[in-house]
Order: C-alpha cells, then structure tokens, then sequence
C-alpha cells in the first residue's frame, strides 16, 4: 500500500521487486517486534461473529448503504476464493474469484453474478457487508512511521511495517485506506441514521469510485469503525507454534485452519492460483502476479522446498535486469512492507518463490520478476495450505 514511498529512478524495481533473490530466514527477535508495530493476537477482538444459518445478523449501527457486491466478495474470500482487495466494485480479482466459486460448485463459468450464481450464494445472504468494530488499544498511533525511499535506509530499520494506522487495519480487513475512509466518513461509521433509505437493486452493483490520492491518516485506536465484514478468521492459538506468525495471521485477519492442498496450479495467461485437495475437488483461487517478458514465468512442475514466515530479503541487484550496477546488495528486514511481504514459499526453481506484497492493489497488474505474488492476506493463506509434498505447476 506505499505507493508513495520509492524514488522516481527506482519506481519500476519498487513495483516489480517482490519477485526473486530471497534468502532469508526467519529472525528469533521478530516476535519483540511484532508486538511492538500493534499485530498481536488482541486483533482478534475485531474477528467476524457470523450469525447462525437461517438467522440474521445482531447489527448494532445500520449501514447506510446495502453494497451488495462488498457482500459478495466477503462471502466469496470465506469461502476460499479471494477477490483481492475488498472494495465493493467490479473488477479482475472479483471476476476470477467467481470463476473459481462457479467451478467448485458445479456451475457454468461465467464470471459473472448470474442467477445460477446468486442463487447458490444466496445461503449467506444473512452475512452483512460490513461490520463495526472497536480498534484495540495496542494498534495505537505510536509504532507507524515513515519508511525510507532508499533501500540502503531500509535496511537499517528492524521492520519494514506499516506507515500508518490506517494502512495497518485496511491490510487486516482486506481493503484500501481509501475504502476504509469512504466507510467512515468524517471518522465516524456510516450508518442508517438520517440517511434516506437506497434504491432498491437486483444484483451487486459497484459502490462509486473514491479518489487516487493519498488520504491522511483519519482512524484512531479506541475508535469505532466500519470495515467491510471478512471472516474466514478464527484463530487457535495452540495450532501455530510460531507465535510471531501468530500475530501475523491475526493482523491480517487469517485464519489459522485452512484446508490442505494436494497440488496448486498457476496460470499465467488466467493470472491465477488455483488449490486442489487429494481429491482434486477446486478448493480455492487467487488472483495473482506472474512474471513480466524480462522474467517470464518458469513454465513446469515444481516442488517446495519449505515456507519462511515473516522474512527478511536479500537483495542482490544482479538478479534484476532493470536495476543499475551502481545499486548495492542489501539485506532488508521483515514486515508486512518489505518486497516480499509476510512470507515465502520457497520454490525448487533456484531464485523463484511464492510470496506476498506491499502493493495489493497492484495484484493482477503490475508485473513481477518471474515469482509469484499475492496480496499478504492471500499468501498467508496459501502458506497454511501447502506442505512440502505439494505439487506445483505453472502453465501458459
């Protein structure tokens, strides 16, 4: 989400970076750290409460607006396939996640909310777009700051986290500042009150476009806010032996139990993941970022050598083409803003992983260095899901 951060000489390498040279591995202080930037399990106090089937949901503060889309998507990503960042409109992510939601069940593939598709999304229509949460204490104000442009100043943070408040609770609930802002305007959650009752729709339309430009911070920790409403995040500690990762999954609102996949499937030309169990039923999509013509995909079957949770990167300028041999190598700490993102899935294809990003919006359109990228929410998923004898394929 830092967009803003890179120097004009290094923008294309800042937008392509997450790509390949990783060798890194996690770091015993990390946890001191995470706990210092607010992504400690009390995020689970922001975690979805979904009503019972058949039942509706006990909404204190009405919305002010349906958005039935943004209901979609949050139905769609419980369910496994992601529509990328959650923002109430049309859009690459969204359409694929239906693809995905419409082949695991049986449907034509359309990519489209067909009544076929409605109808069989329709069981959760009793989960709401949209929640109000209480921002817990310990996401105060005090652990953001500004990361440096120049990635020899990188490298002397201990973490490469969050700018911001804001930034930090649109990564937990899958979303942009700007669409965070645009559901809490003036700070406060949009709701019902005084608000003339919306037109009635038929299908999910878009919510209207917000503006490109960096907002400045508005959210506060103590505050109450309305977030678009993903779930798929019920955490048991006792599960994951990594308590830095722990926290993470809990700052990105992950869940902790994930279905396991037998093999994956990237497709370069569809530009998505796809998971399948032992029983090769369709599991879950993601829409991701494949390569560029510098550095192709490596088209094949492919292993995974093990995952690296929150690690840290090495830079080696000789593995980017479009980066001068003036750069130096750097060694960049972890963080949910490093070129990586939360976490690697180490391919047997020397240089080349599976990882996630500081850019989720780009997902689907910017390119990479020939790995595979995903918003962090989608990574962290991903990385519960495989093990080492998950099979890999990228395709055409």
């Amino acid at each position: 989400m830092r967009t803003t951060i890179l120097t004009a000489p290094l923008l294309a390498l800042g937008l392509a970076l997450a790509a390949c040279g990783f060798n890194g591995t996690d770091n015993p202080d990390q946890e001191e750290a995470a706990s210092a930037a607010g992504e400690a399990p009390g995020a689970d106090a922001m975690a979805s409460d979904d009503p019972a089937p058949g039942q509706q949901a006990d909404v204190d503060i009405a919305d002010s607006d349906p958005r039935p889309l943004m209901q979609a998507q949050v139905v769609l990503e419980r369910l496994g396939f992601g529509p990328g960042v959650i923002d109430g409109r049309t859009g690459l992510s969204t359409t694929n996640a239906l693809q995905g939601f419409q082949e695991a069940n049986g449907l034509e593939v359309t990519g489209e909310f067909d009544e076929p598709t409605r109808a069989a999304l329709a069981r959760w229509n009793n989960i709401p777009a949209t929640r109000v949460v209480t921002v817990p204490q310990g996401w105060g104000q005090g652990q953001y700051r500004p990361i440096p442009a120049d990635y020899a100043d990188q490298a002397k943070l201990q973490r490469i986290g969050y700018a911001s408040l804001d930034e930090a609770l649109a990564e937990r609930f899958h979303t942009t500042v700007e669409v965070l802002h645009a559901l809490n305007p003036n700070g406060r959650p949009a709701a019902r009150d005084n608000v003339a009752p919306p037109a009635p729709v038929d299908r999910p339309t878009a919510t209207p476009s917000v503006t490109s430009t960096p907002p400045r911070p508005l959210l506060r920790a103590g505050q109450e806010i309305r977030v678009p409403n993903v779930g798929a995040d019920r955490i048991v500690p006792a599960n994951v032996e990594n308590k830095e990762w722990l926290a993470t999954l809990a700052s990105l609102g992950v869940g902790s139990e994930q279905p396991e996949a037998a093999r994956i499937v990237v497709d370069k030309s569809a530009g998505t993941l796809k998971a399948y169990d032992k029983g090769d039923k369709l599991i879950a999509l993601f829409t991701v970022t494949t390569g560029s013509s510098h550095d192709p995909l490596p088209l094949g079957e492919w292993g995974i050598n093990g995952t690296s949770y929150n690690p840290t990167f090495a830079f080696d300028p000789d593995l980017f083409w479009d980066v001068s041999d003036s750069v130096e190598e750097q060694q960049l700490p972890p963080g949910p803003n490093g070129p990586v993102g939360v976490v690697w899935i180490d391919l047997t294809k020397d240089h080349y992983g599976i990882h996630g990003t500081p850019e989720p919006q780009t997902i689907g359109r910017a390119e990479s260095h020939g790995c595979v990228r995903l918003t962090n929410w989608d990574a962290a998923r991903l990385a519960q899901m495989v093990t080492g004898s998950t099979e890999v394929l990228f395709q055409a």
